[in-house]
């Protein structure tokens, strides 16, 4: 039986869609996949501890330490390469890649944003910040969505999108916790189990 393709995930913060991942993965939702690296860019970060409870390797790897972005994405670069990484998700990863290192993984990079793109998404729409846009636009559906990294913010081609209904009376907070627990944790298990499959039916 072919190896099962290796994962990282990319985070920043509490990583609650790595959670969404790891709980996946031991319910045998990513059967071709398994995560084998958790890259972060803040010391600190909830995420790591995740990581360390499911016994994934994590590793912090920060543009200071690495001494600006070209020797942040080598030191990545190093550890992917290390680990065999076939698939990346940014899970809340709130640092930019380069065009360079996008290229390198043409289709083999997912990323998941609270919002159904085309709306509220793009440069500076992260955290709470699309949620605040669905409310003040006055929008009755938002949702999530799975896609490709291009060299465009959230511009790659769209993998999966789940809506998820705005009530009366939403709180960014609210509405940000509803979409990630009906839309994000949803999809992003199901597009990486796809592309998995994908992947090791290609090799």
């Amino acid at each position: 039986m072919r190896d099962k393709v290796k994962i990282a995930v990319f985070v920043s913060g509490g990583g609650t869609n790595l959670q969404a991942l790891i709980d996946a993965e031991r319910a045998g939702k990513i059967g071709d996949g398994e995560i084998a690296l958790v890259i972060c860019n803040r010391t600190g970060a909830y995420a790591l501890e995740r990581a360390a409870q499911a016994g994934i390797d994590a590793e912090v790897v920060t543009r200071k330490a690495c001494g600006g972005q070209e020797g942040f994405e080598a030191r990545i670069l190093e550890l992917l390469e290390e680990k065999g990484i076939e698939l990346i998700v940014l899970a809340g990863f709130l640092n930019i890649l380069s065009n360079d290192f996008v290229s390198r993984y043409d289709h083999r990079i997912v990323n998941v944003h609270p919002s159904l793109i085309p709306a509220f998404c793009g440069d500076g729409f992260y955290g709470l910040k699309p949620h605040e846009a669905a409310l003040e636009r006055g929008v009755k559906v938002t949702g999530a969505t799975v896609h490709f990294v291009n060299e465009i913010a959230d511009g790659g081609e769209i993998i999966a999108q789940k809506a998820v209904e705005v009530q009366d009376g939403d709180t960014p907070e609210v509405l940000q916790k509803r979409v990630m627990e009906q839309a994000e944790w949803v999809i992003l298990p199901e597009s990486v189990a796809k592309l998995c499959s994908k992947i090791r039916a290609s090799r």
